[in-house]
């Protein structure tokens, strides 16, 4: 049995849980806590009929302080909607002879479900990994206490957040203590004067282990002379024992904040760039903030499209590592990777400028890494030192910013979001994923991938608010009685975004049946069932290929309207000569 990163990773000290006090004494307004509730999610020994998880409290809300450091049961809510997207999730767990095939080649599997009963989300995510260290944040938190429990309740409706650390600060990194020291000083932002003259620190930037083919994903060396220093670093993580902060996680502040490096207008432009340009920069430890705009006349109004408590959709693709140490990439053909994620413009608590904050849905495949299908933050995806892509891949994040998709609708009192049923489907997606629909694993193939069926939660998505929609005569009729309203307009483009996914996704015109129906095929091998399989991927081939449906969906948003922000990383942080950004292949 070969062995995973996951095992490798989990060798040193600072890549586990028990290496930070759960109480911790981090304090002042130069950190602060990354959510007002997180925790690390433990699993029960045994299957208790769905009773749900234990959860390790690392920080509360100011009410319930005294929880923190307890043990409490996390539950979902009995609220109608959230019962129906657990019971559409649950499954009884078996592993089949592929998942037992896919450990061998060091893959992490769900061992601690295995042979379980109707397993729901919260367990499936509890008991992705070996070991209890999935630590998340929890929105939306109702604490339940109960006489007759001598444990509190803690009970969410949405999906926890998988997380990196437990505070983050801003600063500027100014050297080591010595030559090749993990302990680097640092300068605090002072918000006063909104410079980096804030008190001075040091803290520590433990060295990651490579993986079982000796690449690094992420080193610090000469972090300090990174062009994206002068800006500052988000840090994420926590003090350890000897009380010194232990960097887990690193966002360049210039990356989030929204002040674009370039602003390109007008359709024949902007879809120039998505089809030329995006790509072409590929130096290493750069990156680029672009914003695309079909419509606006002057950067100005292109600017003002977006503000405080925007949401976005934000597409995904990562390419591949080259160099000395790169991996394998034959004829410098790389596939590559794609998923969904939502993202708010919000108002930094540091600075007070608007930035972005981003969480992934990631419909992920088991993996050496022990990275789990779900929803990451974007410090934990990409920021995580260990764990996450930004010092070691090229990525691309397009957030679209689509009023019909991203502006929920009120027609008098009957309210639907587009954004909720995408987040929900997503979900969905993610939840059977990470049990491969109750096989224990799923596999990329011609069947199943991160790009189909991340495109089959948003085609389900606003399927499911057309039909809403058409079923209820009093939202047909106001329709018709308001035909020049700006939410009747934002309702037609909607349709129209549903008619362009299905024509250019499916370009034989034929939508998958599974996609309609979300018939269950996850955990199924293409070699198990070779006929059908080809005919499927014929039915949704452009989704088989990450950079293409990308691509092409983002000209499809552009001619319908949306406004497009590219932020484009390629392996930030310290220098590593012995890897080089390889951008996805798009094949055309």
């Amino acid at each position: 049995m070969q062995q995973s990163n996951y095992q490798i990773y989990r060798q040193a000290d600072f890549n586990q849980p028990n290496y930070y006090p759960v109480v911790q004494s981090v304090q002042g307004e130069h950190y602060l806590p990354i959510a007002p509730w997180m925790g690390r999610l433990i699993l029960p020994a045994a299957a208790k009929g769905n009773s749900g998880v234990l959860l390790e409290v690392y920080h509360a809300d100011r009410e319930h302080q005294y929880l923190v450091g307890d043990i409490v049961n996390l539950r979902w809510s009995n609220h109608p909607e959230v019962e129906d997207y657990v019971e559409r999730l649950y499954r009884d767990v078996k592993f089949n002879e592929a998942a037992e095939e896919s450990k061998k080649k060091g893959n992490v599997h769900p061992d601690r479900i295995n042979n379980w009963h109707k397993v729901d989300p919260l367990e499936s995510l509890a008991g992705a990994r070996p070991e209890d260290d999935v630590i998340v944040m929890l929105p939306q938190v109702v604490v339940a206490e109960n006489e007759d429990n001598p444990r509190p309740t803690l009970v969410i409706s949405q999906e926890p957040i998988q997380i990196t650390g437990r505070y983050r600060g801003l600063v500027k990194i100014v050297r080591p203590v010595s030559s090749g020291s993990e302990d680097f000083q640092v300068i605090h932002f002072n918000r006063e004067s909104q410079e980096f003259d804030g008190p001075a620190e040091v803290i520590r930037f433990p060295q990651v282990l490579a993986d079982k083919d000796g690449i690094f994903s992420s080193i610090s060396r000469d972090i300090e002379d990174s062009p994206l220093n002068h800006t500052g670093w988000y840090i994420y993580g926590a003090k350890n024992a000897e009380e010194v902060f232990v960097v887990q996680a690193i966002a360049p502040r210039a990356l989030l904040e929204l002040k674009p490096k370039e602003v390109i207008l007008g359709a024949e432009a902007t879809i120039d760039y998505i089809k030329e340009r995006y790509w072409d920069d590929r130096k290493k430890g750069t990156f680029s903030s672009v914003l695309l705009d079909p419509q606006a006349a002057d950067r100005d109004e292109a600017m003002g499209r977006w503000q405080e408590g925007d949401r976005a959709i934000v597409m995904h693709v990562y390419g591949g590592i080259g160099g000395e140490k790169g991996e394998f990439s034959p004829m410098g053909i790389c596939f590559g990777h794609f998923s969904f994620g939502l993202a708010q413009v919000v108002r930094d608590a540091f600075t007070h400028e608007l930035r972005f904050e981003i969480d992934y849905k990631q419909i992920y495949t088991q993996n050496t890494d022990g990275i789990i299908a779900g929803t990451l933050a974007w410090s934990k995806y990409m920021g995580d030192r260990q764990w996450g892509w930004l010092g070691c891949r090229p990525v691309a994040d397009i957030l679209v910013k689509l009023d019909a998709f991203t502006i929920d609708y009120d027609f008098d009192g009957i309210k639907l979001s587009p954004w909720s049923e995408f987040s929900r489907q997503l979900d969905i997606m993610t939840g059977r994923y990470r049990i491969g629909d109750g096989t224990g694993g799923t596999y990329v193939g011609p069947t199943n991938s991160c790009v189909q069926d991340s495109f089959q939660a948003l085609y389900v998505a606003i399927k499911r608010i057309e039909k809403k929609i058409s079923f209820r005569p009093y939202i047909q009729d106001w329709i018709g009685r308001h035909p020049d309203h700006p939410q009747t307009r934002r309702f037609g483009q909607l349709v129209s975004l549903g008619q362009a996914i299905e024509d250019v996704l499916v370009p034989l015109e034929i939508v998958r049946s599974d996609w309609q129906d979300n018939i269950p095929t996850l955990g199924i091998s293409a070699t198990d069932y070779p006929l059908s399989s080809f005919f499927r991927a014929l039915k949704s081939w452009r989704t088989m290929l990450p950079r293409l449906a990308n691509d092409t969906v983002a000209e499809v948003l552009l001619k319908l309207g949306a406004s497009l922000w590219v932020l484009r990383t390629n392996q930030i942080g310290g220098f590593d000569p012995d890897i080089e950004p390889i951008a996805p292949t798009d094949f055309f």
